[in-house]
C-alpha cells in the first residue's frame, strides 16, 4: 500500500509539473500569395490544415510571421481561442506583414505590448541598412496564469536579402532583450525567421551572449528530424534550422519538435498527393520558468 501511495505522489507531482509547462512555438505561415496557387499552395488551400494543426498542438504562445492582414482575419475566425498582437510592417497598423504574436488568454495574460522595427529608426516603420523590405519585431509582456511568472515574448522576421542588415538587427535585438530582462535575469522567450542557421555566425551571437539559449539544444527531449525551410516540397530534408525559439539562462526546456505534418489533395490530373502546409515548418519547445 505505501509503493501504491509513493507512485501516486509521483504520478501527481509530474502531471503538476508538465500542467505548469508553456508550449511556445514558431511558425512562419507564408504570406497570402497568388503565384502559389498555380502550384496549388493557396492561402485558401491551406489555411484551414494550419489552424487544425495548431489546434491538435495547443501552444499557450506563439509566434508568426508572413501574416497579411486578411490572413490575420483568417487566422483569428479559424483559432476562436486565441487572441493575437502586432501590426502591419509597413505603416504600424495593417499593411505588409505582421509579426504576430498569438496567445491563449485562458493561460496567459497580455499585460502590455510594442513593437520596434529592424532599422536605424526603430520606432518607426522603416527599412534598415541593405535590407530588402522592412522588418518588425513585435512583443508582448505576458503573466503565466498558473505560475503567476511574468516574462517577455518577442517575434520576429529578419530580412533575407541583406546581410548588414541582418547583423545589425541581431545587434538591435540583443540590445533590447538585455535591457528588458536586466542582462537576462527577468524571463524572455524570443521566436522568429531568422534566415540564418545554426551554423552562421549571428547565431552564436544570440547563444554565446549569455542572456538567451536555444530551445533545440537545451531539450530534455527532441523530435526533429529536418530542418525548418521546405520550399512546398514534402521530400526535401535539410539539416539547417533558419526558424529559431530563444529563452533566457534559467528557462528549463523539456522538449522540442519540428513538426513536419503535411495534408493530401488532389492534383490537376485527380491524383492524390501530398502537401505541405507551409515552405516553413513549425517549431514548438515546452518550457518551465
Amino acid at each position: 500500500m505505501k509503493n501504491v501511495c509513493t507512485f501516486i505522489m509521483v504520478l501527481l507531482c509530474t502531471i503538476g509539473m508538465a500542467a505548469q509547462e508553456l508550449t511556445v512555438g514558431s511558425y512562419n505561415i507564408r504570406y497570402k500569395n497568388e503565384e502559389d496557387s498555380v502550384n496549388s499552395n493557396g492561402w485558401h488551400q491551406r489555411c484551414k490544415h494550419i489552424c487544425d494543426q495548431i489546434i491538435w498542438e495547443h501552444p499557450d504562445i506563439f509566434g508568426a510571421q508572413e501574416v497579411l492582414h486578411q490572413q490575420l482575419m483568417d487566422l483569428e475566425k479559424g483559432l476562436p481561442a486565441y487572441r493575437w498582437i502586432g501590426v502591419g510592417r509597413d505603416d504600424g497598423k495593417r499593411k505588409g506583414e505582421y509579426a504576430a504574436i498569438f496567445y491563449n488568454p485562458e493561460r496567459v495574460e497580455l499585460l502590455e505590448k510594442g513593437n520596434f522595427w529592424l532599422s536605424e529608426t526603430p520606432e518607426k516603420p522603416s527599412i534598415g541598412w541593405d535590407a530588402a523590405l522592412n522588418r518588425i519585431c513585435s512583443w508582448g509582456r505576458f503573466r503565466d496564469l498558473q505560475t503567476k511568472q511574468e516574462f517577455i515574448f518577442l517575434n520576429l522576421h529578419m530580412d533575407h536579402v541583406g546581410v548588414k542588415a541582418r547583423s545589425e538587427s541581431a545587434k538591435l535585438v540583443m540590445k533590447r532583450i538585455t535591457e528588458m530582462t536586466d542582462g537576462g535575469k527577468k524571463l524572455a522567450v524570443l521566436t522568429g525567421d531568422f534566415n540564418v542557421p545554426q551554423t552562421n555566425e549571428l547565431y552564436t551571437l544570440f547563444t554565446s551572449s549569455g542572456v538567451l539559449k536555444d530551445c533545440y539544444t537545451n531539450a530534455a527531449t527532441r523530435f526533429a528530424e529536418n530542418g525548418t525551410y521546405n520550399s512546398f516540397r514534402p521530400q526535401s530534408w535539410t539539416h539547417e534550422r533558419i526558424d529559431h525559439i530563444f529563452v533566457t539562462p534559467s528557462t528549463k526546456v523539456s522538449a522540442y519538435a519540428t513538426l513536419t505534418d503535411s495534408y493530401w489533395s488532389k492534383d490537376e490530373n485527380g491524383k492524390m498527393v501530398r502537401r505541405n502546409l507551409s515552405d516553413h515548418y513549425p517549431i514548438f519547445a515546452r518550457i518551465s520558468f
